[in-house]
């Protein structure tokens, strides 16, 4: 009896010894670790998974390189959700993120960025827009928003995408007349709004009527009518993809047919579900990259992206693509290791964003660079939508 009972506890302390090895190996550390947060699933899924899907085929691509520097990557869904996404974020600092690539979108970023700033987590997110999400300005009150020094952003800002529409609207001579329908409820779209608010009245840009809405606005009717009544020949919307498939669907129903002009959030809108994609004909945005360019980088990376998942790349794969890989360089530059803490490669990547000697070309821009308000200098460029086809203008 004593013999079985030293053979069963021999035999249970090899079954515990297995178990930790096995967790513990499950667990093992490979490369640096970065974390993503955006909305995988529900209305702004189509910018999330976008996200995660570059962003790993980014980490493939790096990780097969004849390089030092390897990096692990897990997504977690925030639904574009601000709360959701700091609780995401908190699942990631228990896997131990040392930077992260995120979130997604700016009203759950700028929660976000509240929390890597407060725990020294170099972040850099690919598509947050929104001034916010980097701090480091005046609000309309005058008050100073402190910086969070360790927030960069792969996207051009809010402002520069306001004041870049207006701009082209008036040199390429569009419109006569210009109604504009935002989301004020949202700090995306009201950034864009109250630039390219200025800069078309600047420009004496004739706008006549401006339409606002919220998160849970569906009927655009009353919007939509008063832009018609007041002659506008083209509508403004700084908004994202859904709400904007619904306004033109909305518009064909009371026979209103202006031109649509649009920035980033719009990107996607080919793709919603049950929309008929003959209502976004014409329709122009601003946006960073356009997936039939020419150049021998962006062939290889639409090509292997459409391969990869069965899609066309929007806006928000490149970006997060472009992420991944400056990442690289400036892990790569700074001797970045997987044994350093966050704290310590917070502190090294910053310097090199700011570094006037760090440039990066991507696919959403050339020679790009780092300011230390954390916006990056790139230009945006205007695309149509013609045959159910992003082309360049």
């Amino acid at each position: 009896m004593k013999n079985f009972k030293k053979v069963l506890a021999a035999v249970l302390a090899m079954v515990l010894m297995s178990v930790c090895f096995a967790s513990c190996g499950a667990d093992k550390q490979t490369g640096i670790r970065i974390g993503g947060i955006g909305p995988i699933t529900g209305g702004a899924a189509i910018y999330g998974q976008a996200v995660k899907n570059a962003a790993e085929m980014a980490v493939e691509e790096i990780n097969a390189l004849d390089s030092d520097i390897k990096f692990e990557f897990k997504m977690e869904d925030d639904e574009h959700d601000a709360e959701k996404s700091v609780n995401a974020y908190n699942k990631l600092k228990d896997w131990k993120i040392q930077i992260l690539m995120g979130t997604v979108t700016s009203g759950p970023c700028t929660a976000v960025s509240d929390e890597t700033k407060a725990d020294n987590i170099f972040t850099l997110t690919p598509s947050a827009s929104s001034t916010d999400v980097i701090g480091g300005y005046k609000d309309k009150n005058g008050n100073t928003i402190e910086r969070k020094e360790n927030v960069f952003q792969m996207c051009f800002s809010d402002p520069n995408q306001g004041t870049a529409s207006a701009q082209y609207i008036s040199e390429k001579k569009l419109a006569t007349k210009v109604a504009v329908i935002y989301n004020n409820a949202d700090n995306y779209s009201t950034g864009i709004y109250q630039k390219f608010d200025a800069e078309a009245k600047a420009r004496n840009l004739n706008i006549v009527s401006v339409g606002t809405c919220t998160d849970e606005t569906t009927d655009f009717k009353t919007q939509l009518n008063e832009a018609k009544q007041a002659g506008a020949d083209l509508v403004f919307l700084p908004i994202y993809y859904t709400p904007a498939s619904l306004i033109l669907k909305q518009a064909k129903d009371i026979e209103y047919a202006p031109k649509f002009f649009g920035v980033d959030g719009m990107d996607g809108i080919l793709t919603v579900e049950n929309f008929d994609t003959s209502l976004a004909e014409g329709v122009m945005l601003l946006t960073p990259f356009s997936a039939d360019a020419e150049d021998t980088k962006t062939k290889n990376f639409v090509t292997k992206y459409k391969e990869k998942y069965g899609d066309v790349p929007n806006q928000f794969a490149a970006d997060a693509y472009d992420c991944m890989y400056a990442l690289y360089e400036a892990c790569k530059a700074q001797g970045i290791t997987m044994d350093m803490t966050a704290e310590e490669i917070n502190t090294k990547l910053i310097a090199q964003f700011t570094s006037d000697a760090f440039t990066f070309d991507g696919l959403t821009g050339q020679g790009m660079k780092w300011s230390e308000s954390g916006e990056v200098s790139k230009a945006p460029m205007a695309v149509v939508i013609e045959n159910g086809e992003y082309v360049g203008m």
